[in-house]
């Protein structure tokens, strides 16, 4: 079975509408849509904005489904002058950039127990999600996306992201979701199509959004059919 998960509307409601035999169960407050997915089983829901809720969907998608894997798909701010909007990053690893224990001797991002600031993704999942997005004609980089309970919109905050965690995009949910894969060793990726420039210099989540989820979700679907 694949999971997918998303943190609005918009990230999901394609996945959703295109699901066959489906029906909803709710977990811990959650909706869960199972189904197929172009003759796949699949698990589908919406996790809400934030890491809380992330962490939240993805455990009980695992306890309650079983997924082989775990896809996050939706959206981001850009952090790096190769990704434009409606461009994609795919994650190699994903950080926690708001956790931060530095004062007792942690590198920031570290989240004691886990013992690494960048959480790996599954590389073969990546790798072929990548390879998709590229023969789909949309700009693709591959490489750290850093996550954080907050909205990113000043380019005081991108500089220190980029300088901290080389980190490609940020967003707020992939975080969470790789850490409780990565604890419960279930393969993950997170796919996340450029909403925005992240500094607050314009209206580009506002008119890019819904353009960059479709572009993500359309990734997603082009994955399971060549699965």
């Amino acid at each position: 079975m694949i999971g997918i998960i998303g943190a609005m509307d918009i990230e999901v409601s394609i996945l959703k509408n295109n699901m066959k035999e489906s029906r909803s169960i709710t977990v811990s407050g959650i909706d869960f849509i199972t189904g197929k997915l172009f003759d796949h089983d699949a698990v589908v829901a919406k996790c809400g904005v934030g890491k809380v809720n992330a962490a939240l969907c993805t455990e009980a998608m695992i306890l309650k489904f079983s997924p082989d894997m775990i896809i996050n798909t939706g959206i981001a701010g850009s952090l790096s002058d190769k990704l434009s909007l409606l461009d994609v990053a795919v994650a190699k690893s994903v950080v926690l950039h708001d956790f931060d224990l530095s004062y007792f001797g942690y590198p920031r991002g570290l989240v004691p127990g886990v013992e690494t600031v960048e959480i790996p993704s599954d590389v073969a999942i990546s790798k072929a999600i990548e390879g998709i997005v590229k023969g789909m004609g949309v700009g693709c980089e591959y490489g750290v996306i850093a996550t954080g309970d907050q909205f990113i919109c000043s380019d005081e905050k991108k500089e220190e992201l980029t300088r901290d965690f080389s980190a490609l995009a940020c967003e707020m949910e992939g975080g969470a979701i790789g850490l409780v894969c990565h604890i419960n060793k279930i393969p993950f990726t997170i796919i996340r199509a450029i909403s925005d420039s992240a500094n607050g210099a314009n209206m580009d989540y506002e008119t890019f959004s819904e353009r960059a989820a479709e572009i993500s979700s359309k990734i997603v679907e082009n994955f399971i059919m060549s699965i």
